[in-house]
Formats: structure tokens, sequence, C-alpha cells
């Protein structure tokens, strides 16, 4: 650094990068909380396609979780979450 220049800010929180992973689950726990602010902040976050990736593999990733505590498959798992009959 030269004499008389200031240090690099450092990104605002407002204007930093967001990854689709950390979109994804603020886009779902706003929705979950019916924040519908924060849920459309965090749409903007990323593209469609980037938060229909996140979006896909954080319900794997729950779902998964899930079927290993209840020591069930994971369609069983799915079927119940969404209220749907056993297979």
């Amino acid at each position: 650094m030269r004499s008389g220049e200031r240090p690099p800010r450092a990104a605002s929180p407002a204007h930093r990068q967001h990854n689709l992973f950390e979109a994804a689950a603020v886009y779902v726990a706003a929705g979950i909380e019916d924040d519908q602010e924060r849920l459309a902040e965090a749409a903007e976050w990323v593209s469609p396609e980037a938060m229909s990736f996140g979006l896909n593999e954080l319900a794997c990733r729950a779902v998964l979780v899930l079927a290993r505590e209840r020591d069930e498959s994971p369609q069983t798992v799915a079927r119940s979450l969404l209220g749907l009959p056993a297979a």
C-alpha cells in the first residue's frame, strides 16, 4: 500500500456475493417464516437455475438426514413429508 492510499473496503453485507446454497437456505427459511421481503431478496442473489439447483440439493440433504434419523428409506420420508400415501 502506498502512502496516502486507503485500505480496500470490505464488501458491505448488502453487496457481497452470495452462493447458491446460501440463497436456497435463506429462501426456504423465509418461506417458512412467511417473510416475503427476505424471500424476494434471496431470489435475487442467484439465477433462477442456480436457485433451483440449490433448492433441490437442500431438499435431498434434508430428506437424507431425516431418513437416517427415522431409519426409513428416502422415498418413504419424501412421500411422508408431502402427505402422499406409502408406495
